[in-house]
């Protein structure tokens, strides 16, 4: 009779704790359909009145002259190297090495941007922080590698086959009429091979973006934690009037 008993009170207490397992879901499908955000779509008075006084500000700040340039920056106007090109490449030079220098007791050596981190031209008269975020729409910082002489040499044939101006800056580049090497200076001292330089550049470059996977290769990498646009921003407080031209820092003779 008490076995019985036992194997009943299982049998109820099994049947309990079966009733009240629920069943797991399982995902059967998903539906979706795309909102579109266009002209038919109307704000709201409370969204415009919050968001209002905040949009004020920012256009306050983008708005402010910080410059000012006698004719327009663009990256389209030289074969070698651009207006533009070399200006951003210089900024990065000036702004970026007394970093370099009070953390490291290093210099900068030289600088290598890329073409298409070009967005935008800056036109003839004021320059704004809005020109410097148009330039630069990017939040890329500013990377220093330090490169041997084999490295080195691999920029070197990369830029010579590139078909567009990357910036540069701190280091002279001379091709013949065929574009074959004739020269290299780098803080005008001839390229020595046996050494190892600071190439200071993009964090999208140093993974190898634009196919520059020479920055693979560091010996050494030190992150400045400092934006290239915000190297621009800077710069430009500093100047009154940008001289920024073409010059000889990548050149072909005949």
């Amino acid at each position: 009779m008490i076995l019985k008993n036992k194997h009943f009170v299982i049998f109820i207490t099994m049947c309990t704790i079966y009733a009240c397992t629920q069943p797991q879901p399982k995902l059967k499908s998903i539906d979706g359909k795309q909102l579109e955000v266009n002209q038919s779509v109307k704000a709201k008075d409370s969204i415009e009145t919050l968001v209002a006084p905040y949009r004020t500000r920012i256009n306050e700040i983008l708005d402010s002259v910080l410059a000012y340039t006698p004719k327009a920056i663009t990256k389209t106007e030289g074969k070698y190297n651009t207006s533009a090109g070399n200006l951003m490449a210089d900024i990065v030079l000036k702004e970026v090495n007394p970093i370099f220098k009070a953390r490291t007791g290093n210099d900068i050596d030289f600088v290598l941007l890329n073409f298409g981190g070009i967005r935008s031209i800056i036109s003839k008269g004021n320059i704004t922080t809005r020109n410097a975020f148009e330039v630069m729409p990017f939040e890329n910082s500013v990377f220093i590698a330090e490169l041997d002489g084999k490295s080195i040499k691999e920029l070197l044939s990369y830029l010579l086959k590139s078909s567009v101006p990357h910036p540069i800056a701190g280091i002279q580049i001379v091709v013949d009429k065929n574009k074959d090497l004739k020269e290299v200076n780098i803080k005008g001292e001839p390229f020595d091979e046996n050494k190892t330089y600071f190439v200071a550049t993009s964090d999208y470059l140093i993974t190898g973006g634009d196919r520059m996977n020479f920055f693979k290769n560091h010996l050494s990498l030190m992150d400045t934690d400092y934006l290239i646009r915000n190297t621009m921003i800077d710069y430009f407080k500093k100047v009154d009037t940008i001289h920024a031209t073409i010059d000889d820092r990548f050149i072909q003779i005949d």
